[in-house]
């Protein structure tokens, strides 16, 4: 009679415990154990009372658990479904993954915190990313200096594959909008580098010699970056010569040596011809006015024609020093590549010109002649 009344006890508290277990509800996080794995299936046993079951997709999260996860092993999972026909719990590793990513972006965002990421795709506009399911974009605009595709032109079909070679490439970046309702992120790699960007600003110095590489090569410059700053060389400052063409004094990547020559806001110009000597210096000792020059005409303008002197040093023959028939007779008498013979008018070193003129050797020939049959009438009449 004893027995029984243990016995009832016994079982009524065994019935009471389980009459208060409920099943987790869809959109939580439980913890459970790992009693069976198979190719894409993995069963869970969540505190003796229910059993779980992961399946197809919901096995695959950012971490590929599955192919490390043992039997006895503690796992976290997202609930689907309360219980399934079978009465099992459906759960989700994907989703479990996924839930952790927000929470680790919600605080990133909040923080402010700079985290690592890599595109797997890109298009014209900026990088695409998807995170356990979350999407994030990074929009040209806001990649920092280094991955900037800087291309003539807004070239479409050149910024894409610039961008294409950012793909699995890891970016540090910070989260400037966060959508959890729309499962999207926007990303910026130069707010991520902003205030680093700063403390180097504030030790740059106009005059300082840096080492840095080509991050862009535009008609107007070459864009050069260093220690987290990216400078432009403006086209009138990469060579003492008239420099053409840029693409001819370097390529993306190359390792270059600049100067500081100014900064103002965001704003670094940077020279290279100012690192070597100004040939200009060594011309004001060489070429003097009144001296008469051979060199071959390299270039043609509206204005006059371009003569090389030396290989940083070209003259300038005007249209109205060309011919003596006018300016429009003389800008269509020389063509590049002409061997000519000149004079030298005039010198301005501070302003790197050197005045030539056609006309000025025709005069001076129309003067000896002159001189010459003065002399003869001179002696004639003696």
């Amino acid at each position: 009679m004893i027995k029984k009344n243990v016995g009832s006890a016994i079982m009524e508290e065994l019935l009471q415990g389980a009459s208060d277990f409920i099943l987790p509800a869809p959109g939580v996080l439980v913890e459970g154990v790992v009693t069976a794995i198979w190719k894409n299936k993995i069963l869970v046993d969540l505190g003796g009372v229910a059993t779980g079951i992961i399946a197809g997709q919901e096995t695959q999260d950012s971490t590929n658990t599955i192919d490390s996860i043992q039997m006895g092993d503690g796992i976290s999972a997202y609930v689907l479904e309360a219980e399934n026909e079978d009465g099992l719990v459906v759960l989700s590793l994907r989703k479990a993954s996924q839930q952790k990513t927000w929470g680790k972006f919600e605080k990133a965002y909040e923080t402010a915190e700079a985290i690592t990421v890599m595109a797997h795709e890109a298009n014209k506009g900026g990088l695409l990313l998807n995170i356990d399911g979350i999407k994030g974009f990074i929009p040209v605009s806001q990649l920092a200096p280094l991955h900037y595709p800087r291309v003539n032109g807004a070239d479409s079909a050149r910024i894409l594959a610039r961008l294409q070679k950012l793909i699995g490439i890891p970016l540090l970046v910070k989260i400037i909008n966060l959508d959890k309702d729309g499962g999207k992120l926007i990303l910026s790699e130069r707010a991520a580098e902003e205030e680093e960007r700063k403390k180097a600003m504030g030790k740059l110095e106009v005059g300082q010699k840096v080492k840095g590489s080509i991050s862009g090569i535009v008609n107007f410059g070459i864009f050069v970056t260093f220690g987290g700053l990216e400078g432009l060389v403006h086209i009138s400052e990469i060579a003492w010569g008239h420099v053409k063409d840029p693409n001819d004094f370097g390529k993306l990547g190359d390792e270059v040596e600049i100067l500081v020559i100014g900064k103002e806001s965001d704003k670094i110009s940077l020279s290279m011809k100012r690192l070597v000597p100004d040939p200009w210096i060594e011309a004001t000792k060489k070429y003097k006015v009144g001296t008469v020059i051979e060199g071959e005409v390299n270039r043609i303008t509206p204005f006059g024609a371009f003569v090389k002197l030396d290989n940083e040093i070209n003259g300038l023959i005007h249209v109205s020093e060309i011919s003596e028939a006018g300016a429009e007779a003389g800008a269509s008498t020389l063509k590049v590549g002409d061997k000519v013979s000149a004079k030298i008018i005039a010198i301005d070193p501070d302003e790197h010109r050197v005045g030539l003129s056609i006309n000025a050797m025709k005069e001076d020939g129309g003067a000896k002649k002159k001189a010459k049959k003065e002399e003869k009438e001179e002696e004639v009449a003696a």
